[in-house]
């Protein structure tokens, strides 16, 4: 008769004790991720992330640009780094690459043309380019 007892007991008791020793675990590794992530990589953040962002780099954000050109890496068309390693920050060149946005064209970067943005007025161009000439000196 006490085994009748004694069967339950034990399995209770052992139900227990495994259902109650995993709350400190998932404890321990809800620490382990937080400190993971408070050591994360940056790397790939914008280091502009913290600013707020400039009238060209909101007017790039409206637009279809991101389509065709990425920060640091070549998509369809150049970088913006790239464009910006290519071209010095003078006005001329602002005035010149603020045409080019509007206009679209090709043969500077290869054979694939950009597309005109007539709709893009010649001052909103301009911001444009001096944000994405602003990148050479990150």
């Amino acid at each position: 008769m006490k085994k009748r007892y004694l069967a339950p007991l034990v399995l209770s008791v052992l139900f227990f004790a495994a259902c109650g020793g995993g709350e400190k675990k998932q404890d321990q590794q809800q620490t382990k991720s937080s400190q993971e992530n408070a050591a994360a990589d940056n790397s790939m953040v914008s280091p502009n992330a913290g600013n707020p962002p400039s009238k060209g780099e909101e007017l790039m954000a409206q637009s279809d640009c991101k389509t065709c050109h990425k920060e640091e890496m070549k998509v369809v068309g150049p970088s913006l780094k790239d464009i910006a390693g290519k071209y010095p920050n003078t006005p001329a060149n602002v005035d010149k690459l603020a045409d080019k946005v509007i206009k679209g064209g090709s043969g500077n970067w290869g054979e694939v043309a950009m597309l005109p943005h007539p709709n893009v007025s010649k001052d909103d161009a301009k911001e444009m380019v001096k944000y994405i000439l602003s990148l050479s000196g990150k």
